[in-house]
């Protein structure tokens, strides 16, 4: 899973994504109750190792959206500035 998802990342974003970095931020997240985990069936091919599932709670998405506020006025701010300065 965790290769599937850095694979993802690092083609929307540009920038490899290493798997330790990952599951230390889903374990943060986790802590923090911003996602859920599960364990799944194991699997032969992991070795006989569960996958975990991860899901976002409903206090993730609000700290999305709230995410996506501020830098939405952010970058209203900074248009904002740059036509001022550009006159």
């Amino acid at each position: 899973m965790y290769s599937v998802f850095c694979d993802e990342l690092e083609k929307h974003t540009g920038r490899a994504a290493k798997f330790g970095v990952v599951h230390a931020v889903l374990n943060r997240l986790e802590e923090k109750g911003l996602v859920n985990s599960s364990l799944g069936e194991s699997t032969s091919t992991r070795g006989g190792k569960h996958k975990r599932y991860y899901s976002v709670t409903s206090a993730g998405k609000a700290a999305l959206l709230k995410s996506k506020e501020v830098r939405d006025g952010l970058w209203h701010l900074i248009s904002a500035f740059a036509l001022k300065t550009s006159l």
